[in-house]
């Protein structure tokens, strides 16, 4: 069973939550430069718009007097108002009594005129024939429920002039000339009518146009003279069947492609629907294509009216004569008074620089999570029994802290500095989009986390990804958006990635601060998120369902992947299943390869695969860890055949135990190790940890696990003494138990005085960073430790220090230690198994191995060359069958057999020796574990090569 001792969520989690506080600590440096870039980029703005209003507050931008002639050094001639010809100051002078305007149709350039085509295949337009000469008629459509009423209503709607008496002097006054277009532009507003000034021809429109129909008249606009042209145009009224046959005419006709042969465009359509001689219902489509580039649609302000005018009086004159007119002389704009000349920059270039701002955060977050991953540590957390819900909740928490901390950083300055972008939008609006914004970053920068493992890939990405979604925002996005013919759809398909999704909604808040400002109004407010032109309200919804759509996916994600070997994809389903009834099951043994395999294998090996099989069948709790029949296999790529790594390990391991594992590089050890901390599963076969499987309970098994890893696992900036701390709260310690604990453990290692505790682990050396990691693999009392080549790049007097450390622990946990060290293990294991190629060789304690692998003295003698045959000869006397295994230069070394030999003998025959000739150096050694470990892995290669 798992200890009882265990940390709950709430331990694990306050000692997540402190760990995190204390490394945020250590990071102050690098949030200030963090929140200064949004408190930089606010200030720059500010700038920005103090000299661009500074600008544009110069005396050529105001109203008043400027002297227009000057003689001697005096103004002879002084010029007061809007003071240049092309009225540039229309918009901030005061104008108390605005110009009257002829009210204008908007009438399509010559080359634009509807005529026949493959997009409209009606008949009765003109050829096209007449856009080379510039003849083309200005068509307008007609239908409505009733045929013959539409067609009496063309009778008046068609007299579109009276003659042309002094047209020339007449004709801007509109005194003469019924209707008037022009194919300029329109402004936002009437004070001035671009169609006077343009250098466009104003239109007259008739039924037919007489020979020389141009003219060109002198008109005076406030103080401005001018000559303007006039042209005749001939207007074209043609019926059709219906309202959806019209509809479709004027969309096909709509500028679409960059060809004239392309645009097809009608002046004005009217739809009489159930009009009669007692009622009046007309729909009017109209001509938009020369809206200006804002957006406004400003022909509806200035153009439309004429429209509406025009079948009025076609209407009155059906019913009361020709002699019947609704008078529309001219249109005119309210009076206003002079304003300031100012240009709101935070509005205009907010949209893509703010959303640069708070795109930031997502390679930060990104960043910190990869970089668990890569180091290790996250694992290395779980290992020491941090759960996932834990983890989740205060990661989750801690990056959401940072973020809102940020974001309220970011609106507090611009709002304090005087940004329209934030101090016009209501705030409530500003906190939602906000909010839900950054948490949908931080549950995408999970779910992106789960795709590196490393943070440098993983820091360019998540840049790229940065400054890429506001560029296609700010240079493709935006014109869709801006597009009333792109269909909505599409915009709501597009704003389905979160970087869209951002860009809208901070575009939604520059469009309205910017109108605000310009029109002295407030800016966004909630009631707005109903406008249909307002896409604030998709946005949010979008964000809010994506929140947690991406989070349950990147949680499902993380919880298959977050440890080495994973869980299945279907691990929910688990709970459904039915418990077993016993925590152990029958041995793996009982399957006929594996009988083969135990006939092959050493009688103490094939003792220990029976104790296992035993242990299985009747299970104790004094056996810490018990192997079934473990495997691991690697597959085959590139052509080469499946690895071996682990091939049907069985082992016991009792309480109070440490097993030495030995072998050569690649014999399987580290693969072992990797299959029992959950890194790796298993081909085949199991393991118990405390009695728990782990093939499906690790969690319960890392809440009493120590592991010391191969290679280190720390946090460059926390000190030794913080990472005690925290992995000892993991493992339930508290209060004065913690300190104590961390106090022993420091001292333990040799990492308690001169500062070295709390100096950050990134500056210690390599030694004192294994000593470390060894005492954070035994703080907590964990049954059941993991060490893996603990005291490598230690001095001898820290080696030392380190054993006596793991020899007083070993008293009451199990202890499974890999090492190259022959001393180390011979010191320190009670029971050591030799490793070669996948496969247990041999088991027992060193004692034993010695005697069993090793019934021989080694004996060594160096003389001159010539004499090395009496050597061989001496040799060959005291054992028959000893064997030479080394000779080099007069230094020759033989196996002697301890039964064929008395040590007394060999000193006799050495002293006889030098009597004889003369001995530099001689000796007699009994077999070390050395000796033993290359005999075994020299035969056990040998046997797999003939094999």
């Amino acid at each position: 069973m798992a200890d009882s001792s265990s940390s709950s969520f709430w331990t694990q989690a306050n000692a997540l939550l402190r760990k995190n506080l204390t490394f945020q600590k250590r990071h102050v440096k690098t949030n200030v430069r963090l929140i200064l870039f949004p408190f930089l980029l606010c200030v720059l703005l500010v700038v920005l718009q103090k000299l661009i209003n500074n600008e544009l507050d110069k005396s050529d931008n105001k109203c008043g007097c400027i002297c227009k002639r000057e003689e001697g050094g005096r103004c002879q001639e002084q010029v007061c108002g809007i003071q240049y010809s092309d009225l540039d100051q229309v918009s901030t002078c005061a104008i108390p009594n605005p110009p009257e305007w002829p009210p204008l149709l908007q009438v399509p350039a010559p080359q634009y005129r509807a005529v026949q085509s493959d997009i409209i295949p009606f008949s009765d337009l003109p050829d096209n024939s007449c856009r080379r000469t510039g003849s083309c008629p200005v068509t307008f459509l007609f239908t409505g429920h009733n045929q013959s009423f539409g067609e009496s209503m063309f009778v008046f709607l068609c007299v579109f002039t009276y003659y042309l008496t002094y047209y020339c002097v007449n004709t801007v006054a509109g005194a003469t000339i019924k209707i008037q277009g022009s194919e300029s532009k329109t402004e936002y507003t009437n004070f001035l009518e671009p169609a006077f000034f343009s250098g466009l021809p104003i239109y007259y429109l008739q039924t037919q146009c007489p020979s020389n129909s141009t003219f060109s008249v002198p008109i005076q606009i406030l103080t401005t003279n001018m000559q303007q042209e006039v042209r005749c145009a001939q207007g074209l009224h043609l019926w059709r069947s219906s309202s959806s046959e019209v509809n479709n005419e004027l969309y096909k006709g709509y500028r679409r492609g960059n060809t004239e042969r392309q645009i097809n465009e009608i002046v004005a359509a009217y739809d009489f629907l159930n009009t009669n001689e007692n009622r009046f219902n007309v729909n009017i489509w109209y001509n938009a294509t020369y809206k200006n580039d804002s957006g406004f649609d400003s022909i509806a302000l200035a153009r439309i009216p004429r429209s509406v005018n025009l079948v009025s009086n076609s209407y009155l004159q059906f019913l009361q004569g020709p002699g019947t007119e609704m008078l529309f002389e001219f249109v005119k704009e309210m009076p206003k008074p002079e304003t300031q000349v100012k240009l709101d920059v935070a509005s205009l270039l907010g949209t893509l620089f703010f959303t640069w701002v708070v795109l930031q955060l997502f390679p930060v977050v990104l960043t910190s999570l990869v970089y668990e991953k890569q180091q290790r540590l996250r694992i290395m957390m779980k290992m020491h029994g941090l759960g996932d819900g834990p983890y989740w909740l205060i990661s989750y928490g801690y990056f959401l802290s940072i973020s809102v901390t940020y974001m309220l950083c970011f609106v507090i300055f611009g709002s304090v500095i005087g940004l329209k972008f934030f101090t016009l939008n209501d705030y409530s609006i500003q906190f939602v989009f906000y909010f839900i914004y950054i948490n949908l970053q931080i549950a995408l920068a999970f779910l992106v986390a789960a795709m590196f493992s490393n943070v440098k890939t993983a820091t360019v990405i998540g840049y790229i990804g940065v400054f890429g979604s506001g560029l296609l925002g700010g240079f493709l996005f935006q014109f869709f958006v801006e597009d009333t013919s792109f269909p909505r759809g599409w915009i709501i398909v597009l704003e389905l990635y979160p970087g869209f999704a951002l860009y809208r909604g901070l575009y939604e808040f520059a469009q309205y601060s910017f109108t605000g400002d310009t029109l002295g109004t407030d800016g966004m407010r909630w009631g707005d998120l109903n406008d249909s032109t307002n896409g604030m309200k998709d946005v949010l919804i979008i964000m809010l369902v994506e929140w947690f759509l991406v989070i349950f996916v990147a949680y499902y994600i993380d919880k298959v992947l977050s440890s080495g070997s994973g869980k299945s994809p279907l691990f929910f389903l688990k709970r459904f299943q039915k418990k077993p009834k016993s925590s152990f099951r029958k041995p793996s043994i009982q399957r006929q390869d594996s009988k083969v395999f135990v006939q092959m294998e050493k009688p103490d090996v094939s003792q220990e695969r029976e104790k296992v099989e035993q242990l299985l069948l009747e299970p104790t709790i004094n056996h810490a860890i018990v192997c079934d029949n473990l495997k691991k296999v690697y597959p085959g790529r590139d052509g080469n055949p499946e690895k071996f790594a682990v091939r049907g390990l069985s082992l016991a391991l009792p309480q109070g135990e440490c097993f030495g594992m030995l072998g050569p590089n690649g014999a399987g050890k580290t693969s072992f190790i990797n299959m029992m901390i959950g890194l790796t599963k298993p081909s085949s076969g199991t393991a118990f940890v405390q009695g728990l499987d782990i093939t499906t309970n690790m969690d319960g098994i890392y809440t009493s696990m120590g592991v010391c890893p191969q290679h280190d696992l720390l946090w460059e900036t926390l000190t030794g003494r913080e990472h005690l701390l925290f992995y000892g709260r993991l493992k339930n310690l508290k209060g004065s138990a913690l300190t104590q604990a961390v106090e022993e453990s420091l001292k333990s290692v040799n990492l308690f005085h001169g500062g070295v505790a709390d100096r950050q682990a990134g500056k210690y050396s390599g030694g004192m960073k294994r000593r470390l990691s060894v005492a954070i693999s035994l703080i907590g009392d964990p049954r059941v430790v993991y060490m893996d080549e603990p005291s490598t790049g230690l001095d001898p007097a820290s080696r030392n220090n380190l054993w006596k450390v793991i020899k007083q622990a070993k008293q009451n946990r199990a202890i499974i230690l890999t090492t190259h060290s022959m001393e180390e293990a011979e010191v320190l294991c009670d029971r050591l198994g030799i490793f070669v190629d996948g496969s247990l060789q041999c088991i027992g304690n060193p004692k034993e191995l010695k005697g069993r692998y090793g019934g021989s003295y080694v004996f060594t003698m160096t003389t001159s060359v010539d004499h090395e045959n009496e050597v061989e000869n001496l040799v060959h006397k005291l054992s028959p069958n000893s064997s030479k295994i080394y000779h080099i230069s007069g230094t020759q070394k033989f196996e002697l057999p301890k039964g064929d030999i008395r040590i007394a003998d060999v000193f006799r025959a050495v002293d006889t020796a030098k009597r004889n000739f003369t001995v530099f150096a001689w000796g007699l050694a009994d077999t070390t574990l050395e000796d033993v470990f290359i005999k075994v892995a020299r035969g056990a290669q040998a046997f797999n090569t003939l094999s």
